[in-house]
C-alpha cells in the first residue's frame, strides 16, 4: 500500500506540474547566449525564418574569414539563388541513365564519371542553381597608426543573444574605447537593423564595410570569395541618410537599401567593397541594412529605429508567447537543464533560418551544403516538429510549396512509367530534380506531404482542411501504389528491387523490402484512404488491396532487418554506421500493428549495444529517443538524446555540430524537437503520461501547447 501512494503521488507531482503556468520571459532568459571570447564556432544569428545574418564577436561581420571554418557568417534569404552561364546548353536529360529494375526499364538522374556530356550535364545541374551569400556587412577599425584591425585587437568581449527578443549586444573594445552594438532583423523585411554607441565615431575610426562575394560553385560556400571581374557591384545613388547599391552576377541582379539616423558618405573602396563613414558630433548611429531583389527607387528616406526595434520585440514576444513550451524547472537530474537548454535553443534557431514558405537546406541560411539545396526526405526533421509546437501554419506554407511544384513531381513519375507524383529528393526553390547517385533511388521522403497533411488535419480537423490538400495526397499515393512490385509467388507487393534505403549502405539493385519505409507506405496509404472517406469518396480499391498485401517485415533470429536483402545486417562491421534507420519503424512511425513490440525490443537492444555510433548522424539520436519511448524505455530516450557523441553535439549557440564539414545540422535541431515533444506529451497510443521521462523522482516537467504525435 505504501509502494501504491509514492507512485500516486510522483504522478501528481507530475500532473500537477503540467498545469502551471510557464514564464516564457524566464524560460528564454535562462537560455541566452554568451560569448566572452573570439571562437570560430560561437557566432549568433539573427533573422525572420526567410532571412538570416550571422555575426561575429563585433555584432556584424567584421572578420569573416576567421569564421570561415566554424559557424561561418552567412546573409542568406529563400529568393536568393544564382545559376552560372551555361555555355554548353547541357540539358537535364543528358544526365538520365537507363536501369532495368523488375523486368522493366526505368530512366534516373544520376550522377555520372565518365568524361562527356553525361558528367558534364549532372555535374551542372547539381551546381546551378545554388544558394547566394548576399553581402557581408562588418565593421573597418582604424588602428591608431592606420593599419585595418584584425579579430585580435578587439578586447573583452561581452555578447548576449537576447533570445526573447531575437537581438544580439555585442560589447567590446578597441584601442581602449569601448564599443557597444545592437542588431536584430527587421520582422517583415530582409533587413538588419544595427545601433553603435562609441566615442570611434567621432574619431572616424569605425566605419560600415559592405562586401559583395561571388559564388565558388562548391558543396559549400562560405561567402568569402571576392572575385575581380566576374561581377559587377555599383552605388546606385545616395544622399545624406540613404543609399542604394546594386550587386550583378550573370543573370541575377539584387540591391541592398541603406538608410541611417545621422549623415553618412559612402565611398567604393575597391571593386565589390563598398564603405560607409558616419558623419556624427555624438557617440551614436543607427542604421539599417536591407537585402532585396525588387528594386524601389522610391525608397522612404525616413527612419525610425526604434520603430522597427518596437515590431521586432512584439513579433517575437508573440512567438514565444504562441509556440508550445517544456519547463524543467525543479528537476535534480543534471540531464534536464541541458534538455531544455538545447530546446530553446533550436526553436530560436528554427524561428530565424526555417519558418518561410520553402524547404530548408541542412545549414538553414547560413552556409551552403549541398550548393544550398535542399533534400526532401529530410523535410519531416526539419519540420514534423511545427504539427507538434502549434506551429501548423508552417507545414501548411511547405505543403502549399509541395502542390506549386508537383508538376515536376508528376513528370518525373511519367518518366519512369509511373503514376502520381515521385517526389524529388534533392531540389531546388522551384522544385526540379537534382543528378544525385544515391538520391534517385531513395524513397523515403515520398510519404512525408501525407504526414504533414494528417498533421494539419490533426490541428484543424474539417472538410476545408480535407479540400485544400486531397489532390497532393491523392497524387503521392497514386505514385506510391504504382511503384509497390507485386510478386506472384509471394502474392505481394514490393519495395523494390531499385531502392536505396534510409540507411544508405546497401546497392539499389539489390535491395528491396527497407523495414522503416514497408511500414511508413502502409501507414501513409491508410492515410489517403481515410482522407478519401472522410470527404465521402468511394474507397481506392486498388489502394486498398497494396495496403492489404504489403510485404511483411523481414526478420531474422528474431530482429527486423534493415532490408530483406541485407541478411548480414548484423555481422557485417560496414553495415553497423549510417542512420539505424530500422528504428524509426517503431518510433518516428506511428503504431500501425506491423511491428512486434518483442522483436523490435530485441533489435533496439542490440543496435544500442552494438553500433557504431560514432559513424551516424545528428538526427539518429532523436529518432532513437522516439523508439526508446515507445518501447516504454524512458531513461534510455533520455540518455539517447545526450549520448555524448561528436554528431549529437549541440554548441553555446545552440548549433548540431557534425564534423568539420558540416559545422551545423538542422534536422538534429529539428529531430530534438520532434523526439521531446512525442516524450512530453505522448503518442496516440500511449499509455502513460510523460511516457519519454523517467519516474525516479528526479523530474518535474510543465509543458503547455504541445500537441500528442501520431
Amino acid at each position: 500500500m505504501k509502494r501504491i501512494w509514492i507512485l500516486m503521488g510522483l504522478y501528481c507531482v507530475v500532473f500537477f506540474a503540467t498545469a502551471q503556468k510557464i514564464n516564457r520571459y524566464a524560460l528564454m532568459q535562462r537560455h541566452n547566449v554568451h560569448v566572452l571570447k573570439w571562437d570560430s564556432l560561437s557566432a549568433l544569428t539573427v533573422g525572420n525564418g526567410k532571412f538570416a545574418f550571422t555575426t561575429d564577436i563585433t555584432g556584424l561581420q567584421s572578420f569573416p574569414l576567421a569564421y570561415k571554418n566554424g559557424i561561418s557568417l552567412g546573409t542568406e534569404s529563400n529568393w536568393g539563388w544564382h545559376s552560372f552561364v551555361d555555355s554548353l546548353n547541357l540539358k537535364r536529360t543528358d544526365a538520365l541513365k537507363q536501369f532495368t529494375l523488375n523486368g522493366k526499364e526505368v530512366s534516373y538522374l544520376v550522377q555520372w564519371n565518365d568524361a562527356g556530356k553525361h558528367k558534364q550535364a549532372s555535374e551542372w545541374f547539381r551546381q546551378n542553381p545554388h544558394r547566394l551569400q548576399l553581402g557581408n556587412v562588418g565593421f573597418k577599425f582604424i588602428k591608431n597608426n592606420g593599419n585595418i584591425a584584425s579579430i585580435d585587437d578587439i578586447k573583452n568581449v561581452h555578447q548576449w543573444l537576447d533570445i526573447y527578443t531575437g537581438t544580439i549586444y555585442s560589447n567590446f573594445t578597441f584601442e581602449n574605447e569601448l564599443v557597444n552594438v545592437t542588431t536584430f532583423c527587421n520582422p517583415k523585411l530582409d533587413q538588419i537593423q544595427v545601433q553603435v554607441k562609441s566615442n570611434l565615431l567621432k574619431q572616424k575610426k569605425l566605419q560600415l564595410q559592405i562586401q559583395f562575394p561571388y559564388p565558388t560553385g562548391a558543396w559549400g560556400d562560405e561567402g568569402v570569395l571576392y572575385c575581380e571581374n566576374k561581377h559587377i557591384s555599383a552605388l546606385q545613388s545616395q544622399s545624406k541618410q540613404q543609399a542604394i547599391l546594386v550587386h550583378s552576377l550573370d543573370t541575377t541582379n539584387y540591391f541592398v537599401n541603406m538608410h541611417w539616423s545621422q549623415q553618412a558618405q559612402v565611398l567604393k573602396a575597391s571593386a565589390h567593397v563598398f564603405v560607409v563613414t558616419p558623419i556624427v558630433n555624438d557617440t551614436t548611429w543607427n542604421c539599417s541594412i536591407e537585402f532585396t531583389n525588387q528594386q524601389n527607387k522610391e525608397a522612404a528616406t525616413a527612419y525610425n529605429y526604434q520603430l522597427v526595434q518596437m515590431e521586432n520585440n512584439k513579433s517575437w514576444k508573440n512567438y514565444w508567447q504562441n509556440a508550445a513550451a517544456i519547463d524543467f524547472t525543479g528537476s535534480t537530474d543534471t540531464s534536464a537543464f541541458e534538455i531544455e537548454r538545447r530546446v530553446v535553443l533550436s526553436q530560436y534557431l528554427m524561428h530565424v533560418q526555417e519558418d518561410g514558405s520553402v524547404p530548408p537546406q541542412e545549414t538553414g541560411l547560413i552556409n551552403n551544403s549541398w550548393y544550398g539545396k535542399p533534400h526532401l526526405e529530410m523535410t519531416w526533421w526539419h519540420l514534423a516538429h511545427y504539427g507538434l509546437w502549434n506551429g501548423n501554419k508552417q507545414l501548411e506554407n511547405i505543403l502549399n510549396w509541395y502542390q506549386q511544384v508537383s508538376p515536376k513531381a508528376i513528370a518525373i513519375a511519367k518518366r519512369q512509367g509511373y503514376q502520381g507524383a515521385r517526389w524529388q529528393k534533392m531540389t531546388d526553390l522551384n522544385g526540379d530534380e537534382v543528378p544525385s547517385t544515391v538520391g534517385a533511388f531513395l524513397i523515403w521522403q515520398q510519404p512525408h506531404p501525407i504526414y504533414f497533411a494528417a498533421l494539419c488535419y490533426r490541428a484543424n480537423p474539417n472538410k476545408a482542411t480535407l479540400e485544400k490538400f486531397k489532390s497532393l495526397v491523392f497524387l503521392t499515393a497514386n505514385f506510391m501504389c504504382s511503384f509497390a512490385n507485386y510478386d506472384s509467388v509471394s502474392k505481394m507487393y514490393h519495395l523494390g528491387k531499385g531502392v536505396i534505403a534510409a540507411q544508405e549502405r546497401y546497392k539499389p539493385e539489390e535491395t528491396f523490402n527497407p523495414t522503416y519505409e514497408l511500414v511508413y507506405w502502409k501507414w501513409a496509404l491508410q492515410v489517403a484512404q481515410n482522407w478519401r472517406i472522410k470527404l465521402k469518396l468511394p474507397i481506392n480499391k486498388n489502394w486498398q488491396n497494396i495496403i492489404d498485401h504489403l510485404a511483411t517485415l523481414p526478420v531474422q533470429d528474431g530482429k527486423y532487418l534493415f532490408t530483406q536483402n541485407a541478411t548480414d545486417s548484423y555481422t557485417n562491421p560496414k553495415l553497423k554506421t549510417d542512420h539505424p534507420s530500422v528504428l524509426a519503424a517503431y518510433g518516428v512511425m506511428p503504431l500501425t500493428g506491423q511491428v512486434n513490440q518483442k522483436i523490435m525490443d530485441s533489435t533496439f537492444t542490440w543496435i544500442w549495444n552494438h553500433w557504431d555510433w560514432k559513424d551516424t548522424w545528428g538526427w539518429d539520436f532523436p529518432m532513437t529517443a522516439m523508439t526508446a519511448t515507445r518501447l516504454g524505455k524512458p531513461q534510455l530516450a533520455v540518455d539517447a538524446l545526450l549520448m555524448p557523441i561528436k554528431t549529437n553535439t549541440y554548441l553555446p549557440n545552440g548549433h548540431n555540430y557534425q564534423d568539420n564539414r558540416l559545422r551545423l545540422y538542422m534536422p538534429g535541431n529539428g529531430g530534438l524537437l520532434t523526439a521531446i515533444a512525442m516524450m512530453v506529451a505522448g503518442y496516440d497510443g500511449a499509455t502513460e503520461k510523460l511516457p519519454g521521462i523517467p519516474k525516479n523522482g528526479k523530474w518535474k516537467v510543465r509543458y503547455e501547447g504541445l500537441k500528442q504525435m501520431p
